[in-house]
């Protein structure tokens, strides 16, 4: 694809996202002409009858399964898309997954027996979980509720996994039939990814630790359907043992530089305002 990249057409999943979003913009930068799809363009990942006319004539696909990719129905819905690409001439296919989840494997496998060009992106934890969704609101209120105990992570800025997407769909065969796990630079546990949102604003922000199960209980009272509480509750008691406590160099090696660092997310959104309740 390098050597055509302005002709080279690619459709982005979830592009009103928050990593499909930012997939857009660095496609564009790097010169790929974007085909960004979401409900609101026509495509609907519980729709198959949609996903023709968003992929025709398109030369690549970046994946972002709703909800969660270690959903029950997430690996026959990317198995039936990605065939359905394949079919239609659409074989390089990325696919956002996460690192160290289990419950993701079965929807990997989905792509890989595909017939696509595949290249699977495993992301640790976003950096942006802490200033865009759910989790915004109590930090805002001076306490972050969640199930992590006092584990480490090494959150990654969503820019570096939109930035690994746009080189491996420009770079082409070198990352086909590669799995690459994307990590920050440092390892935080929670407790100290709050303290240093803290440091920045000013806010005086708790960390209040509770199990998975508990955490499931309140979501349900908020109205979550039961199916997505058994799954997070399940994903949670999984992803916080400890297994992704360990950086990669994958964002370097894709990139050709460094991993962005937590501090500097917290800096931006700080002097955005992103916490001001």
């Amino acid at each position: 694809m390098t050597e055509n990249t302005q002709n080279t057409t690619v459709v982005v999943t979830g592009a009103s996202g928050r990593t499909g979003s930012r997939v857009v913009q660095s496609a564009r930068a790097a010169g790929l002409t974007v085909r960004a799809a979401s409900r609101a363009r026509g495509f609907d990942w519980e729709d198959p009858t949609t996903w023709a006319e968003t992929l025709r004539d398109a030369d690549a696909a970046y994946l972002m399964y709703p909800t969660d990719i270690g959903a029950p129905a997430a690996a026959e819905g990317i198995g039936a898309l990605a065939r359905e690409a394949v079919g239609l001439g659409v074989r390089r296919l990325v696919l956002l997954s996460a690192r160290g989840e289990t419950q993701a494997l079965p929807a990997e496998e989905a792509l890989k027996s595909s017939g696509a060009d595949w290249t699977i992106v495993r992301a640790t934890w976003f950096a942006q979980n802490f200033s865009e969704g759910p989790l915004v609101e109590g930090i805002r209120h001076g306490e972050l509720v969640f199930p992590a105990g006092e584990v480490k992570e090494p959150f990654v800025d969503v820019r570096d996994i939109s930035d690994v997407v746009a080189a491996v769909l420009v770079s082409g065969d070198p990352y086909v039939g590669r799995t690459l796990e994307l990590t920050g630079p440092r390892l935080l546990s929670w407790r100290e990814a709050v303290a240093e949102i803290s440091s920045a604003t000013g806010m005086s922000i708790v960390y209040t630790p509770l199990p998975a199960a508990a955490y499931g209980e309140a979501l349900a009272g908020f109205g979550e359907a039961p199916e997505t509480v058994e799954l997070l509750v399940e994903v949670f008691e999984g992803l916080m043992d400890g297994r992704n406590a360990h950086t990669t160099d994958d964002v370097r090696q894709v990139l050709g530089r460094g991993a962005r660092d937590f501090g500097e997310f917290v800096r931006e959104a700080a002097a955005a305002g992103v916490w001001k309740a």
